[in-house]
Parts: C-alpha cells; structure tokens; sequence
C-alpha cells in the first residue's frame, strides 16, 4: 500500500499535468472501482452518480459492470448537459453502450451501492434529494462502495459536512487524503483501497505512520551494556488525589526500556507496591537525576506545579509535556515563548481540547482542520506535536506531518495519555532521535491497544494499564533480528 498523503494543491497539480492521457483519469478510475466493486458485488448493484466528476466516475463503474454481464441500477437526476465536460462524456459513453438511469431511489434490496455522488471538492452540507438517497442508502443494509470519498465527508479535514455515506469500503483515487484517515474519515470509509492511476505521487505532502519510518532506531541492545547506557527518566506531577497518572507514565517508562525512572512526586508517597523498580523522589531531586523529563500526568495547576513546569521548560534537558502541565503552558505566554526558543526538543501530547486552549481557538475549531492544528502548535512552540484523536496527527517543527491510524476507541480512557507519554520519555532517553521517537511511541501506542482488542480486551473497559505489556512485547517483536 503506498502511504503517502496528498492534500489538494498536491492532487489538482496531478489532475492538471495528466488532463490529456489516454486513457483518461476518469477512465482509470472508473475502471479500478468497477474492479472493487466486482469482488464485492453479490446480486446486483445500485449506483448514485451525482452532478459532478464524482458521478463521471460512477458512470464509467456502471458501464465497466455492464460489459462485464451485470444489470447496474444507476441513479441520476440531473441534467446532463450540466454536467463537467469529462463527466459529461462518461454519461454520454454509458448511454451508448444501452445503459439507462433512474431519477427516484428505487425500492428493493441490492447487494451492493456503489456511492459516486460527490468527491472531494465538496465544502457545504449536503440536502434535499441527494440528503435523502444518503439516508437510504445508509439505512439499506447493503455494502457501500465509496468512490474516492464517502459523499459528504470533508475529504481534505475529515469533518462532516452534513448527512454523509456510511461505506464499507472506499477506493480513493490518486492517493490518500487526510481526511479519509482522521477525525470523521475513519468512521465513515470502512476499509480503503488506493487506485493509484498510474499515477507517480513519490513522498506525496505526508505519510501514514509505519514502522518503516523507524526502522533505524529498531537495533536489538549490545550485549556490553548497563542500566546507565538507556537514560533515566525523571516523571513530574502526582499530586494530591492523582498519583495514578504518574505511576501509569512511570510505569509506561520503565517497561519501554528506560535504564532508571523517577518519579517526582507533588504527594509524596513512599513506594509504588506494583512497581517496586520505580525510584520515588522529590520532584527538584528527580530534576538533578534526570536525562529526559516528561510532566502533566497528574501535575494539577497550583502554584507549585507552574514553578515547576518553569524549571522543566528552562532546563537544556528534552521534555515531554502533557496534562495540566499542557493547560499551565495555555495560560502562560512567558513559558510559551521560552519554550519557542528551548535548545532542547519539546514534545506536546494535547488532546483536541488542550490544543484549542494553547491556539487560543475552539475544540471545534481544531478538529475542523486538525492537520492544519497540529503545524500551526508545532510552529508556535516550536515542538514536536501529537495531536490525539481519531487519526493522531504529527507534526514537527520543521513542518513535516504525519497521520497515524494504529488504536481504537478502548484509547478513550483515563491514563491513555499518561502512558504514551511513558512510552515517548523512555525512548528519548534510549537515544532514539526526536521525531523517529515521536513517530514510534504513537504508533506503538495505538498498535498495544489493537494487541488488546484482538485478545478480546476491550474496546469497553480495556484500562490504560493493560497498554504496557503489549507495548512491551511489540516493540521488543520489532527489534528482534
């Protein structure tokens, strides 16, 4: 699968540079979807073909199952001299091949609904006819073919528009969208099929998270080696009534591979009976014995816990910053230009919420273009960036971004963050570059808790502390030779 990522200046480049091949992009794409559907079809198919190229496309599906022996129900209520030129030959080409279109949705079952009505150009909700064929189709029990983008999805942020296809599966054209992979896209294009036309996208605008894009870092530890060789961890927060969520990072931590974790605590309790390993201290001592600092889990916002997240962001040390050390940073320009300007990295891990507050914005606002979010946090501070959610997008200071979709809902838990946030100080303490670490400790994140739900852990109730296990044995599957 290729797993580069194409925002829409990328794709209208490519669309304009091939407009004269032959076969046409049209062509190509109908014919690859026709191919989809034709391992999907079981009796037979209903096509919604809409006013714009979308439908161009679904004309040639229909046209490709008719030669291929199937009776296609196309659906289509609009003028067809006021279709786009490429769409208006499609329809043209279909009607000389014996095809017909119905204007009303038709009653009975059909195996399968091919959804050609609108692509990726769309921006306003969708209402009258074709709100209701969505409806219908949604409500039919049938499979859903999607092609390109599941009408109705914001293709390029991955918001809804209004009413929008439920697929079973989407053949995206050229290349993958955002869209598609974050916020609503995950929920609304079931599994996705890349039609690449032929097309050459190279590295494209980004890329989905793999452990390709780490592979470097994956070495199995010389045997010549000592707890000193794998950094020390120092975990700052535990106050009163929340000790969990730095006893979570700090496991996290320490199962990750961390030579030493401390745990500065704001309460100060004398040993974590489960994990034992774990060197509990006061928060300025964890400070001095540190190689990587991570704070949030479990911090709070009183005045100590500022003074603290003070001292970590003027420390030259790497530091990951979650939590209330993230709503503390929102509330502090100071800090946040100290931060802009750090000579270590910095790694944020906001939530849609946490986001709004350090852009001064919405959490609607940030989940409406969380790419968008994501570069724009990672240039104010000057960090590296995981923006959690549905499709957690990542985004470093020099401007490259990425989109991970390893997780699923058991994530949406308490202590989650706490442990990703474990997870990303132990390998920055193993010397593992800034955003090779980032990439990793994501994708290793959302990939335990997939390890999870195929043991039947979940997704309801699956707790963050079952995280750290299979995140343990993933990565050490990944650096075995």
């Amino acid at each position: 699968m290729n797993t580069a990522i194409l925002q829409a200046a990328a794709l209208r480049a490519l669309e304009a540079e091939f407009t004269n091949v032959n076969p046409s992009l049209m062509e190509r794409a109908g014919a690859c979807a026709a191919r989809i559907a034709m391992d999907m079809l079981t009796g037979r198919a209903l096509i919604l073909a809409g006013p714009g190229n979308n439908g161009g496309d679904a004309f040639v599906v229909a046209r490709q199952l008719k030669d291929a022996g199937h009776t296609p129900v196309v659906l289509f209520a609009d003028k067809p001299d006021k279709l786009p030129a490429d769409a208006r030959a499609a329809y043209d080409a279909w009607q000389a091949a014996g095809g017909t279109c119905v204007a009303d949705y038709p009653t009975g079952k059909f195996g399968l609904i091919i959804d050609g009505l609108f692509g990726i150009g769309l921006t306003r909700a969708i209402e009258g006819k074709y709100a209701h064929w969505i409806e219908c189709a949604n409500a039919s029990g049938s499979p859903i073919l999607a092609l390109d983008c599941p009408s109705g999805l914001n293709v390029l942020t991955g918001q809804l528009t209004g009413p929008a296809i439920r697929a079973t599966r989407t053949a995206t054209f050229i290349a993958l969208k955002p869209g598609l992979l974050t916020g609503d896209g995950p929920d609304h294009c079931g599994a996705i099929d890349i039609c690449g036309l032929g097309l050459n996208v190279g590295k494209g605008d980004s890329t989905l998270v793999t452990p390709d894009l780490f592979r470097g870092c994956l070495k199995p530890r010389a045997r010549n080696s000592h707890k000193g060789s794998f950094g020390s961890v120092a975990i700052l927060g535990g106050a009163p009534g929340m000790a969990g969520a730095a006893l979570l990072a700090g496991r996290a931590a320490l199962k990750l591979g961390a030579g030493r974790v401390y745990l500065g605590m704001l309460e100060a309790i004398p040993v974590d009976p489960v994990q034992p390993e774990l060197m509990l201290r006061k928060p300025e001592d964890a400070l001095s014995l540190a190689t990587v600092l991570a704070t949030g889990p479990g911090l709070g916002q009183s005045m100590q816990a500022g003074e603290l997240l003070a001292r970590v962001i003027g420390s030259p040390l790497p530091r990951v910053i979650d939590a209330d050390g993230l709503n503390l940073l929102a509330q502090s320009p100071l800090l946040q230009r100290e931060c802009a300007v750090a000579p270590a990295p910095t790694f944020i891990t906001p939530h849609p919420a946490e986001a709004a507050r350090l852009v001064g914005s919405t959490t609607e606002e940030v989940q409406a273009d969380r790419v968008a979010a994501a570069l724009e946090l990672a240039r104010r501070l000057n960090a590296h960036v995981a923006l959690k959610g549905c499709g957690t997008v990542l985004a470093a200071p020099d401007g490259r971004w990425f989109i991970n979709t390893t997780g699923n809902p058991g994530l949406a838990s308490a202590g989650s963050g706490d442990v990703l946030t474990g997870m990303l100080a132990a390998l920055l303490a193993q010397h593992w570059p800034p955003l090779e670490a980032m990439l990793a400790a994501v994708h290793l994140h959302g990939a335990a808790a997939d390890t999870c739900i195929a043991a039947g852990q979940g997704p309801i109730g699956l707790t963050a502390g079952e995280l750290i296990d299979p995140a343990r044995r993933i990565l050490n599957d990944w650096t075995t030779p």
